[in-house]
């Protein structure tokens, strides 16, 4: 299954999954080293998704089309 064709949701799901199966230590060293693999692989693609998240919405639309970073005021 390619990772990248997953809703963040679904990433985050199938992380806490492999977390759980490490956690049990019921797994031999060469599946744990695969499952950490796939799950370092999904940690770094929901930090590039939130990244690209974060970027859209910190820019607002002016009424011209222009965008804007967005600030909050105190």
């Amino acid at each position: 299954m390619e990772n990248k064709n997953l809703k963040f949701e679904d990433k985050i799901k199938e992380l806490e999954k492999i977390i759980n199966e490490l956690e049990t230590g019921n797994i031999d060293l060469e599946d744990s080293i695969e499952k950490y693999t796939k799950a370092m692989q999904l940690v770094k693609e929901c930090d590039e998704q939130l990244k690209n998240i974060e970027e859209k919405i910190t820019k607002v639309v002016l009424e011209n089309g222009e965008t804007q970073d967005f600030q909050l005021e105190n």
